[in-house]
Protein backbone atom coordinates (compact mmCIF):
# COMPACT_ATOMS: atom_id res chain seq x y z
CA UNK A 1 0.00 0.00 0.00
CA UNK A 2 3.24 2.40 1.02
CA UNK A 3 4.72 1.00 -1.65
CA UNK A 4 1.73 1.97 -4.35
CA UNK A 5 0.97 5.56 -3.12
CA UNK A 6 4.53 6.01 -3.13
CA UNK A 7 4.81 5.60 -6.69
CA UNK A 8 2.51 8.79 -7.18
CA UNK A 9 3.63 11.77 -9.17
CA UNK A 10 2.42 14.04 -6.45
CA UNK A 11 3.08 12.13 -3.12
CA UNK A 12 6.92 12.35 -4.92
CA UNK A 13 6.57 15.89 -5.33
CA UNK A 14 4.75 16.38 -1.97
CA UNK A 15 7.65 14.73 -0.39
CA UNK A 16 10.57 16.46 -2.63
CA UNK A 17 9.05 20.15 -1.58
CA UNK A 18 8.80 18.79 2.43
CA UNK A 19 12.49 17.59 2.11
CA UNK A 20 12.93 21.23 0.20
CA UNK A 21 12.14 22.80 2.89
CA UNK A 22 13.96 21.27 5.46
CA UNK A 23 16.78 21.50 3.67
CA UNK A 24 16.48 25.30 3.47
CA UNK A 25 15.61 25.81 6.90
CA UNK A 26 18.36 24.08 8.68
CA UNK A 27 21.17 24.28 5.55
CA UNK A 28 20.23 27.64 3.98
CA UNK A 29 23.89 27.92 2.26
CA UNK A 30 23.42 24.61 0.94
CA UNK A 31 19.61 25.02 0.18
CA UNK A 32 20.67 28.22 -2.14
CA UNK A 33 23.05 26.03 -3.86
CA UNK A 34 20.20 24.15 -4.93
CA UNK A 35 18.53 26.29 -7.02
CA UNK A 36 19.78 24.70 -10.57
CA UNK A 37 17.55 22.08 -10.03
CA UNK A 38 14.27 24.14 -10.16
CA UNK A 39 16.16 26.08 -13.10
CA UNK A 40 16.81 22.75 -15.09
CA UNK A 41 13.28 21.04 -14.72
CA UNK A 42 12.20 24.40 -16.00
CA UNK A 43 14.16 25.04 -18.83
CA UNK A 44 13.36 20.94 -19.94
CA UNK A 45 10.05 21.73 -20.23
CA UNK A 46 10.76 24.75 -22.07
CA UNK A 47 13.06 22.66 -24.45
CA UNK A 48 10.04 20.78 -25.95
CA UNK A 49 7.07 23.83 -25.23
CA UNK A 50 7.48 25.33 -28.57
CA UNK A 51 7.16 22.44 -30.58
CA UNK A 52 4.57 20.39 -28.56
CA UNK A 53 2.47 23.89 -28.98
CA UNK A 54 3.37 24.04 -32.85
CA UNK A 55 1.78 20.53 -33.27
CA UNK A 56 -1.30 20.66 -31.68
CA UNK A 57 -2.22 23.93 -32.59
CA UNK A 58 -1.34 22.89 -36.22
CA UNK A 59 -3.19 19.52 -35.78
CA UNK A 60 -6.08 20.58 -33.87
CA UNK A 61 -7.02 22.96 -36.88
CA UNK A 62 -5.77 20.83 -40.01
CA UNK A 63 -8.79 18.19 -38.70
CA UNK A 64 -11.12 20.88 -37.88
CA UNK A 65 -14.51 20.91 -40.56
CA UNK A 66 -14.43 24.53 -41.17
CA UNK A 67 -12.68 27.65 -40.77
CA UNK A 68 -16.24 28.37 -39.64
CA UNK A 69 -14.94 26.26 -36.05
CA UNK A 70 -11.89 27.70 -35.06
CA UNK A 71 -13.44 31.56 -35.66
CA UNK A 72 -16.39 30.19 -33.55
CA UNK A 73 -13.92 28.71 -30.41
CA UNK A 74 -11.31 31.29 -31.30
CA UNK A 75 -14.10 34.52 -30.63
CA UNK A 76 -15.68 32.42 -27.59
CA UNK A 77 -12.30 31.94 -25.97
CA UNK A 78 -11.08 35.94 -25.77
CA UNK A 79 -14.59 36.74 -24.88
CA UNK A 80 -14.40 33.77 -21.84
CA UNK A 81 -10.24 35.20 -20.83
CA UNK A 82 -10.93 38.92 -20.76
CA UNK A 83 -14.31 38.12 -18.34
CA UNK A 84 -12.58 35.84 -16.17
CA UNK A 85 -8.97 38.40 -16.49
CA UNK A 86 -11.33 41.46 -15.48
CA UNK A 87 -13.11 39.43 -12.81
CA UNK A 88 -9.71 38.03 -10.88
CA UNK A 89 -8.57 41.98 -11.22
CA UNK A 90 -11.81 43.58 -9.71
CA UNK A 91 -11.57 40.40 -6.88
CA UNK A 92 -8.28 41.61 -6.06
CA UNK A 93 -9.03 44.77 -5.75
CA UNK A 94 -11.73 44.32 -3.33
CA UNK A 95 -10.42 41.98 -1.00
CA UNK A 96 -6.71 44.61 -0.48
CA UNK A 97 -9.15 47.16 0.16
CA UNK A 98 -11.08 45.52 2.83
CA UNK A 99 -7.78 43.76 4.52
CA UNK A 100 -5.81 46.53 4.07
CA UNK A 101 -2.38 44.37 4.39
CA UNK A 102 -0.04 47.60 3.93
CA UNK A 103 -2.04 49.56 6.35
CA UNK A 104 0.58 51.04 9.22
CA UNK A 105 3.76 50.55 7.65
CA UNK A 106 4.16 53.79 7.37
CA UNK A 107 6.99 53.80 4.53
CA UNK A 108 9.11 56.71 3.30
CA UNK A 109 9.88 55.59 -0.34
CA UNK A 110 12.62 57.77 -0.52
CA UNK A 111 14.58 55.42 2.36
CA UNK A 112 14.27 52.16 0.35
CA UNK A 113 17.14 50.67 -1.40
CA UNK A 114 16.05 50.83 -4.81
CA UNK A 115 19.45 49.07 -6.50
CA UNK A 116 17.84 45.37 -6.04
CA UNK A 117 15.10 46.17 -8.40
CA UNK A 118 16.88 48.51 -10.88
CA UNK A 119 17.55 45.67 -12.86
CA UNK A 120 13.95 44.49 -12.89
CA UNK A 121 12.53 47.84 -13.87
CA UNK A 122 15.02 48.67 -16.48
CA UNK A 123 13.69 44.96 -18.01
CA UNK A 124 10.52 46.14 -17.59
CA UNK A 125 10.50 49.67 -18.74
CA UNK A 126 12.62 48.75 -21.64
CA UNK A 127 9.86 46.38 -23.12
CA UNK A 128 6.74 48.62 -22.56
CA UNK A 129 5.40 50.58 -25.46
CA UNK A 130 1.89 50.85 -27.34
CA UNK A 131 -0.60 48.80 -28.41
CA UNK A 132 0.74 48.73 -31.85
CA UNK A 133 3.69 47.60 -30.69
CA UNK A 134 2.47 44.77 -29.14
CA UNK A 135 0.45 43.98 -31.98
CA UNK A 136 3.98 44.60 -34.58
CA UNK A 137 5.57 41.92 -32.04
CA UNK A 138 3.21 39.07 -32.52
CA UNK A 139 4.23 38.51 -35.79
CA UNK A 140 8.01 37.08 -35.66
CA UNK A 141 10.58 38.31 -37.91
CA UNK A 142 11.33 34.83 -38.66
CA UNK A 143 9.77 31.51 -37.89
CA UNK A 144 13.23 30.26 -35.97
CA UNK A 145 13.51 33.53 -34.43
CA UNK A 146 10.14 32.71 -32.53
CA UNK A 147 10.58 29.19 -31.97
CA UNK A 148 14.32 30.13 -30.72
CA UNK A 149 13.08 32.67 -28.19
CA UNK A 150 9.65 30.30 -27.15
CA UNK A 151 7.60 33.81 -28.26
CA UNK A 152 4.18 31.47 -27.66
CA UNK A 153 1.88 34.65 -29.62
CA UNK A 154 4.40 34.57 -32.39
CA UNK A 155 4.35 30.90 -32.31
CA UNK A 156 0.45 30.47 -32.42
CA UNK A 157 0.10 32.43 -35.00
CA UNK A 158 3.00 30.65 -37.10
CA UNK A 159 0.63 27.43 -36.07
CA UNK A 160 -2.83 29.07 -36.83
CA UNK A 161 -1.59 30.03 -40.24
CA UNK A 162 -0.11 26.59 -41.37
CA UNK A 163 -2.88 24.41 -39.93
CA UNK A 164 -4.94 26.74 -41.96
CA UNK A 165 -3.00 26.18 -45.23
CA UNK A 166 -2.78 22.52 -44.47
CA UNK A 167 -7.02 22.89 -43.46
CA UNK A 168 -7.34 23.96 -46.89
CA UNK A 169 -5.02 21.80 -49.20
CA UNK A 170 -7.10 18.66 -48.16
CA UNK A 171 -5.50 14.88 -49.15
CA UNK A 172 -2.73 16.61 -50.48
CA UNK A 173 -1.79 17.40 -46.77
CA UNK A 174 -2.06 14.27 -45.21
CA UNK A 175 1.41 13.49 -45.34
CA UNK A 176 2.39 16.74 -43.65
CA UNK A 177 -0.60 15.74 -40.81
CA UNK A 178 0.76 12.10 -40.33
CA UNK A 179 4.64 13.66 -39.97
CA UNK A 180 3.29 15.91 -37.23
CA UNK A 181 0.88 13.28 -35.68
CA UNK A 182 3.83 11.13 -34.72
CA UNK A 183 6.28 14.30 -34.35
CA UNK A 184 3.40 15.39 -31.50
CA UNK A 185 3.87 11.81 -29.75
CA UNK A 186 7.29 11.30 -29.66
CA UNK A 187 7.48 15.27 -28.10
CA UNK A 188 4.77 14.47 -25.52
CA UNK A 189 6.66 10.97 -24.89
CA UNK A 190 9.62 13.37 -23.77
CA UNK A 191 7.52 15.31 -21.67
CA UNK A 192 7.06 11.78 -19.86
CA UNK A 193 10.61 11.22 -19.30
CA UNK A 194 11.09 14.54 -18.28
CA UNK A 195 8.22 14.61 -14.96
CA UNK A 196 10.12 11.45 -13.38
CA UNK A 197 12.54 14.05 -12.38
CA UNK A 198 9.99 17.00 -11.04
CA UNK A 199 10.54 15.54 -7.40
CA UNK A 200 13.61 16.32 -8.08
CA UNK A 201 13.40 19.67 -9.27
CA UNK A 202 11.00 20.75 -6.23
CA UNK A 203 13.06 20.14 -3.93
CA UNK A 204 15.76 22.03 -5.58
CA UNK A 205 13.18 25.11 -5.72
CA UNK A 206 11.95 25.09 -2.66
CA UNK A 207 15.30 24.52 -0.86
CA UNK A 208 16.76 27.80 -2.90
CA UNK A 209 13.68 29.78 -1.95
CA UNK A 210 13.54 29.05 1.93
CA UNK A 211 17.23 29.00 2.39
CA UNK A 212 17.61 32.45 0.32
CA UNK A 213 14.64 34.04 1.79
CA UNK A 214 14.30 31.96 5.21
CA UNK A 215 10.89 31.98 6.94
CA UNK A 216 11.30 34.79 8.43
CA UNK A 217 10.90 37.08 5.38
CA UNK A 218 7.25 35.39 5.33
CA UNK A 219 6.27 36.07 8.47
CA UNK A 220 7.15 39.80 8.22
CA UNK A 221 4.93 40.07 5.06
CA UNK A 222 2.46 36.96 6.09
CA UNK A 223 -0.82 39.33 6.21
CA UNK A 224 0.51 40.03 2.65
CA UNK A 225 0.80 36.44 1.74
CA UNK A 226 -2.20 34.94 3.57
CA UNK A 227 -4.48 37.79 2.03
CA UNK A 228 -3.42 36.56 -1.54
CA UNK A 229 -3.76 33.14 -0.91
CA UNK A 230 -7.70 33.79 0.60
CA UNK A 231 -7.98 35.53 -2.59
CA UNK A 232 -7.25 32.74 -5.22
CA UNK A 233 -8.85 30.05 -3.08
CA UNK A 234 -11.82 33.03 -3.39
CA UNK A 235 -11.39 33.02 -7.13
CA UNK A 236 -11.27 29.30 -7.61
CA UNK A 237 -13.56 28.01 -5.32
CA UNK A 238 -16.47 30.90 -6.10
CA UNK A 239 -15.59 32.05 -9.29
CA UNK A 240 -14.22 28.76 -10.84
CA UNK A 241 -16.23 26.74 -9.10
CA UNK A 242 -19.89 28.07 -10.52
CA UNK A 243 -18.47 27.84 -13.98
CA UNK A 244 -17.66 24.46 -13.13
CA UNK A 245 -20.78 23.16 -12.55
CA UNK A 246 -22.91 25.73 -15.26
CA UNK A 247 -20.39 23.66 -17.45
CA UNK A 248 -21.76 20.02 -15.62
CA UNK A 249 -19.14 19.20 -13.53
CA UNK A 250 -17.78 18.76 -10.08
CA UNK A 251 -14.77 21.17 -9.66
CA UNK A 252 -13.53 18.96 -6.73
CA UNK A 253 -13.06 15.91 -8.73
CA UNK A 254 -11.79 17.89 -11.67
CA UNK A 255 -8.74 19.15 -9.22
CA UNK A 256 -8.57 15.58 -8.03
CA UNK A 257 -8.07 14.80 -11.54
CA UNK A 258 -5.24 17.07 -12.31
CA UNK A 259 -3.29 16.94 -9.00
CA UNK A 260 -0.55 15.55 -10.52
CA UNK A 261 -0.18 19.05 -12.35
CA UNK A 262 -1.17 21.09 -9.63
CA UNK A 263 1.52 19.58 -6.83
CA UNK A 264 4.37 19.84 -9.99
CA UNK A 265 3.07 23.58 -10.23
CA UNK A 266 3.51 24.22 -6.64
CA UNK A 267 7.00 22.94 -6.17
CA UNK A 268 8.04 24.74 -9.54
CA UNK A 269 6.35 27.90 -9.50
CA UNK A 270 5.50 27.34 -13.07
CA UNK A 271 2.85 27.18 -14.74
CA UNK A 272 4.11 26.10 -18.24
CA UNK A 273 5.79 23.44 -16.83
CA UNK A 274 2.67 21.11 -17.23
CA UNK A 275 1.45 22.44 -20.06
CA UNK A 276 2.12 19.01 -22.19
CA UNK A 277 0.67 17.11 -19.82
CA UNK A 278 -2.49 19.02 -18.81
CA UNK A 279 -3.23 19.10 -22.55
CA UNK A 280 -2.97 15.43 -22.37
CA UNK A 281 -5.18 15.38 -19.60
CA UNK A 282 -7.99 17.51 -20.77
CA UNK A 283 -8.42 15.53 -24.04
CA UNK A 284 -8.45 12.34 -22.32
CA UNK A 285 -11.07 14.08 -20.18
CA UNK A 286 -13.54 14.71 -23.25
CA UNK A 287 -12.23 17.83 -24.87
CA UNK A 288 -11.45 17.79 -28.67
CA UNK A 289 -8.14 18.02 -29.40
CA UNK A 290 -8.57 21.26 -31.60
CA UNK A 291 -10.29 22.87 -28.69
CA UNK A 292 -7.52 22.18 -26.24
CA UNK A 293 -4.93 23.14 -28.37
CA UNK A 294 -6.21 26.57 -28.53
CA UNK A 295 -7.28 27.44 -25.56
CA UNK A 296 -4.49 26.11 -23.50
CA UNK A 297 -1.68 27.79 -25.07
CA UNK A 298 -3.30 30.84 -25.44
CA UNK A 299 -4.44 31.27 -21.99
CA UNK A 300 -1.01 31.46 -20.63
CA UNK A 301 -0.74 34.76 -22.14
CA UNK A 302 -4.58 36.13 -22.07
CA UNK A 303 -5.69 34.58 -18.91
CA UNK A 304 -3.41 34.59 -16.13
CA UNK A 305 -6.31 34.73 -13.43
CA UNK A 306 -3.67 34.08 -10.70
CA UNK A 307 -1.44 37.07 -12.06
CA UNK A 308 -4.38 39.51 -12.18
CA UNK A 309 -5.21 39.17 -8.65
CA UNK A 310 -1.36 39.48 -7.62
CA UNK A 311 -1.16 42.61 -9.69
CA UNK A 312 -4.25 44.36 -8.01
CA UNK A 313 -3.29 43.28 -4.86
CA UNK A 314 0.66 44.40 -5.21
CA UNK A 315 0.14 47.66 -6.30
CA UNK A 316 -2.43 48.38 -4.04
CA UNK A 317 -0.88 47.08 -1.15
CA UNK A 318 2.46 49.30 -1.98
CA UNK A 319 0.01 52.43 -2.20
CA UNK A 320 -0.66 51.21 1.64
CA UNK A 321 2.58 50.94 2.85
CA UNK A 322 4.46 53.97 1.82
CA UNK A 323 1.24 55.77 2.68
CA UNK A 324 0.22 56.68 -1.10
CA UNK A 325 -3.40 58.11 -1.41
CA UNK A 326 -5.43 56.95 -3.89
CA UNK A 327 -8.84 57.87 -4.86
CA UNK A 328 -11.32 55.44 -6.67
CA UNK A 329 -10.75 56.91 -9.73
CA UNK A 330 -6.80 56.26 -9.23
CA UNK A 331 -7.91 52.79 -8.27
CA UNK A 332 -10.05 52.37 -11.44
CA UNK A 333 -6.92 53.62 -13.97
CA UNK A 334 -4.76 50.62 -12.13
CA UNK A 335 -7.46 48.48 -12.84
CA UNK A 336 -7.69 49.82 -16.40
CA UNK A 337 -4.09 49.59 -17.38
CA UNK A 338 -3.42 46.18 -15.78
CA UNK A 339 -6.55 44.88 -17.95
CA UNK A 340 -4.05 45.88 -20.67
CA UNK A 341 -0.33 44.63 -19.07
CA UNK A 342 -1.50 41.53 -17.55
CA UNK A 343 -1.74 40.12 -20.91
CA UNK A 344 1.36 40.17 -21.78
CA UNK A 345 2.44 38.63 -18.88
CA UNK A 346 4.56 34.35 -19.44
CA UNK A 347 3.70 31.37 -16.80
CA UNK A 348 7.23 31.25 -15.53
CA UNK A 349 7.95 33.02 -11.80
CA UNK A 350 9.36 36.29 -11.82
CA UNK A 351 7.49 37.41 -15.13
CA UNK A 352 4.50 38.33 -12.88
CA UNK A 353 7.19 41.33 -10.83
CA UNK A 354 8.40 42.13 -14.00
CA UNK A 355 4.65 43.33 -15.60
CA UNK A 356 4.03 44.64 -11.96
CA UNK A 357 7.21 46.92 -12.09
CA UNK A 358 6.11 48.24 -15.92
CA UNK A 359 2.59 48.51 -14.97
CA UNK A 360 3.58 51.17 -11.86
CA UNK A 361 6.36 52.89 -13.73
CA UNK A 362 3.97 54.11 -16.64
CA UNK A 363 1.31 55.08 -14.21
CA UNK A 364 3.59 57.17 -11.79
CA UNK A 365 1.19 57.48 -9.07
CA UNK A 366 2.42 54.76 -7.04
CA UNK A 367 6.20 54.66 -6.37
CA UNK A 368 7.97 52.08 -8.30
CA UNK A 369 10.78 52.00 -5.45
CA UNK A 370 8.33 49.97 -3.16
CA UNK A 371 8.36 46.95 -5.13
CA UNK A 372 11.51 46.11 -3.16
CA UNK A 373 9.14 45.44 0.28
CA UNK A 374 7.75 42.23 -1.85
CA UNK A 375 10.90 41.12 -3.17
CA UNK A 376 11.57 39.01 -0.16
CA UNK A 377 7.62 37.21 -0.14
CA UNK A 378 7.33 37.49 -4.30
CA UNK A 379 8.42 34.02 -4.52
CA UNK A 380 5.96 32.69 -1.86
CA UNK A 381 3.17 34.32 -3.74
CA UNK A 382 4.46 33.33 -6.90
CA UNK A 383 2.73 29.54 -6.33
CA UNK A 384 -0.42 30.68 -5.54
CA UNK A 385 -0.64 32.88 -8.63
CA UNK A 386 0.69 29.56 -10.88
CA UNK A 387 -1.71 27.54 -9.15
CA UNK A 388 -4.47 29.76 -9.86
CA UNK A 389 -3.41 30.20 -13.66
CA UNK A 390 -3.03 26.41 -14.07
CA UNK A 391 -6.53 25.51 -12.39
CA UNK A 392 -7.97 28.81 -14.32
CA UNK A 393 -6.67 27.90 -17.72
CA UNK A 394 -7.79 24.29 -17.19
CA UNK A 395 -11.47 25.10 -16.40
CA UNK A 396 -11.35 27.80 -18.90
CA UNK A 397 -11.01 24.63 -21.66
CA UNK A 398 -13.46 22.60 -20.22
CA UNK A 399 -15.99 25.51 -20.10
CA UNK A 400 -15.25 26.77 -23.44
CA UNK A 401 -15.51 23.27 -24.98
CA UNK A 402 -19.06 22.98 -23.80
CA UNK A 403 -19.71 25.97 -25.05
CA UNK A 404 -19.35 25.26 -28.64
CA UNK A 405 -19.87 22.03 -27.92
CA UNK A 406 -16.82 20.03 -28.59
CA UNK A 407 -16.95 18.37 -24.59
CA UNK A 408 -18.27 14.66 -24.12
CA UNK A 409 -20.13 14.45 -21.29
CA UNK A 410 -20.67 10.80 -21.43
CA UNK A 411 -16.72 10.22 -21.21
CA UNK A 412 -15.94 13.30 -18.81
CA UNK A 413 -18.14 11.55 -16.06
CA UNK A 414 -16.47 8.57 -16.88
CA UNK A 415 -13.11 9.95 -16.46
CA UNK A 416 -14.21 12.52 -13.66
CA UNK A 417 -16.16 9.81 -11.59
CA UNK A 418 -13.06 7.36 -11.69
CA UNK A 419 -14.62 4.62 -14.35
CA UNK A 420 -12.75 5.10 -17.16
CA UNK A 421 -9.37 3.81 -18.50
CA UNK A 422 -6.40 5.81 -19.25
CA UNK A 423 -6.35 7.72 -22.84
CA UNK A 424 -3.02 5.10 -23.78
CA UNK A 425 -5.29 2.31 -22.36
CA UNK A 426 -7.86 3.62 -24.95
CA UNK A 427 -5.90 3.63 -28.07
CA UNK A 428 -4.38 0.25 -26.81
CA UNK A 429 -8.19 -1.03 -26.65
CA UNK A 430 -8.72 0.46 -30.02
CA UNK A 431 -5.75 -1.12 -31.63
CA UNK A 432 -6.39 -4.75 -30.69
CA UNK A 433 -10.14 -4.65 -32.01
CA UNK A 434 -8.86 -3.34 -35.19
CA UNK A 435 -6.41 -5.87 -35.51
CA UNK A 436 -9.25 -8.74 -35.18
CA UNK A 437 -11.76 -7.15 -36.82
CA UNK A 438 -13.16 -9.34 -39.76
CA UNK A 439 -13.40 -8.05 -43.22
CA UNK A 440 -16.83 -6.12 -44.06
CA UNK A 441 -16.97 -5.35 -40.25
CA UNK A 442 -16.03 -1.81 -38.50
CA UNK A 443 -14.81 -1.29 -35.06
CA UNK A 444 -15.06 2.24 -33.81
CA UNK A 445 -15.04 3.86 -30.71
CA UNK A 446 -18.11 6.10 -29.53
Amino acid sequence: MIKRLIGKLYVQVLIGVTIGVLLGVYLPAFGTDMKPLGDAFIKLIKMVFAPIIFATVVLGIAKMESMKELGRVGSRALIYFEILSTFALVLGLVVVNLVQPGQGMNIDPATLDTKSIAAYTAAATSGSGSFTDFLLHIIPSSVVDAFAKNEILQILLFSTLFGIALSHMGSRAKPVVDVLEAFSHGMFYIVGMVMRVAPIAACGAMAFTVGKYGLGSVVSLGKLMATMYLTCFLFVAIVLGSICRMSGFSLWKFLKYIKDELFTVLGTSSSESVVPQLMTKLENVGVSKPVVGLVIPSGLTFNPDGQCIYYTMAAIFIAQATNTPLTLTDQLIVLGVLLLTSKGSAGVTGSGFITLAATLASLGTIPVAGMVLLLGVDRFMSEARSITNTIGNAVATMAIAKWVGSLDQTRMEQVLNGNALPETNREQEVLSLKKTEKPGVQVGVA
